[in-house]
């Protein structure tokens, strides 16, 4: 429709987020802390308790811990947050009686600064809603954006509860199923692993001391990572039949098959949470831009968890559209126009579709019980551990502190 025709009892926000998960939240808060003038939405489609109350816990890299310090929650956060101290990877067979380990990470990114933690996604959801509240971002929960139409100058958005918002530019940060990408015709490269990943939480009787174990197993692999207490998060990629008939199964056959894996150097274990599995597969959108469009998080990206980067990737997006759209907002320019928002897509796409090939070509190398390639494999990772600078190289990317990041994950301000 004209401009003439636009109505009157549209809102009108600088930038309307899709999306109320930790990378819609982050981008929200950022731009409100930098940009206090901005006038920000976010529209999620569950109820505040709801967005607040994610079960799961995710390994937060240094980089991102330095971008939620530099947001004010990191505080609120740290209490809680089990710092990694120690990463071992071992490659075995499921019934084999030991597990040599071919690969150590130990160490800091400088004194006092883990290259990770270990957080509860209610903490740190929760904390960063709080914020958004705080800095006045305007909360539509539970709400959903039904459609949108962009204009040249604008994008006109309707909700499904009939509320009509109008915005220079709209964001969609709604999962890897995103209906917004789909809505702005964002084609995706998808590719299915027969994978799902067993996500749950046990309680052991002996301490991890901060370490934690990535066991390469026939299946995929089985990632330990330490939480506060004799806790620890557990990530275990199976067959997506297995893994669907092990969710299903009792507490004890689930427990037997759990310790089968874990091994019993932390001794008996016990569940303590609830168990889901999720679907693994690598989806990477073509465009990560459109006029007035933008994605971000894994509605730009879905890769597997086999290192640990999706979320932290999320925040990378976030980062660094956030520096994007604040940078030309200072200057006065059109924060939805194309030629800003190609800044980002080049300055975020290269590394993530690098990173969604690496994460795929781990998966297949080492998710099988092939010999020959066992043995390739393992002696790579034997060369790693042997080179010093090379890990240290591996534990800076993975850390987020090298290479072109943005301002927010070096703990600085935009």
């Amino acid at each position: 429709m004209s401009k003439d025709n636009h109505t009157t009892a549209s809102q009108f926000f600088d930038v309307v987020i899709g999306g109320g998960g930790y990378v819609g939240l982050s981008l929200a808060l950022a731009l409100k802390q930098s940009e206090p003038d901005m006038k920000v939405a976010l529209v999620d489609l569950r109820p505040r308790d709801a967005i607040k109350n994610d079960p799961r816990s995710s390994a937060i890299a240094a980089g991102a811990c330095r971008m939620l310090d530099q947001l004010g929650i990191w505080h609120l956060l740290e209490g809680d947050a089990q710092p990694i101290t120690e990463m071992i990877v071992t490659d075995s067979k499921l019934n084999d009686s030991v597990r040599p380990i071919f690969l150590t990470f130990s160490g800091e990114v400088k004194d006092g600064e883990p290259f990770a933690h270990m957080v509860q996604n209610n903490h740190m959801v929760g904390a960063l809603y709080d914020a958004c509240e705080a800095a006045d971002v305007q909360i539509f929960a539970p709400d959903t954006l039904a459609d949108f139409t962009t204009h040249p100058e604008r994008t006109d958005i309707t909700l499904a509860s009939g509320k009509n918002l109008t915005a220079r530019l709209l964001v969609a940060a709604d999962g890897v199923r995103s209906k917004l990408r789909d809505l702005a015709g964002i084609h995706c490269n998808r590719w299915r692993y027969n994978q799902s990943g067993i996500v749950t939480t046990v309680a052991h009787e002996s301490p991890h001391h901060g370490r934690a174990e990535e066991h390469f197993l026939p299946s995929g692999p089985f990632a330990i990572l330490p939480l506060k207490g004799n806790r620890s998060s557990i990530v275990w990629t199976e067959k997506t039949s297995d893994a669907d008939r092990l969710v299903k199964t009792d507490d004890f056959t689930f427990e037997i098959e759990l310790e089968r894996r874990f091994g019993k150097h932390l001794g008996p274990l016990s569940l303590d949470g609830p168990r889901h599995a999720f679907p693994l597969n690598l989806t990477l959108a073509r465009a990560f831009i459109k006029p007035r469009f933008a994605l971000a998080g894994d509605s730009a990206h879905g890769i597997h968890p086999i290192a640990g980067q999706g979320l932290n990737y999320g925040f990378k997006d976030v980062a660094a559209l956030a520096e994007v759209l604040v940078d030309a907002h200072r200057l006065g320019l059109d924060i939805g126009a194309e030629h800003i928002l190609e800044r980002y897509q080049s300055w975020r796409r290269f590394d993530t579709w690098q990173m969604g090939v690496t994460t795929d070509v781990l998966n297949r190398l080492f998710s099988n019980d092939i010999d020959p390639v066992r043995f390739a494999r393992d002696f790579g990772l034997g060369v790693v551990e042997r080179l010093p600078f090379l890990k240290k190289a591996l534990i800076g990317e993975a850390a987020a502190t090298k290479g072109d990041s943005p301002k927010l994950l070096l703990g600085n301000p935009i």
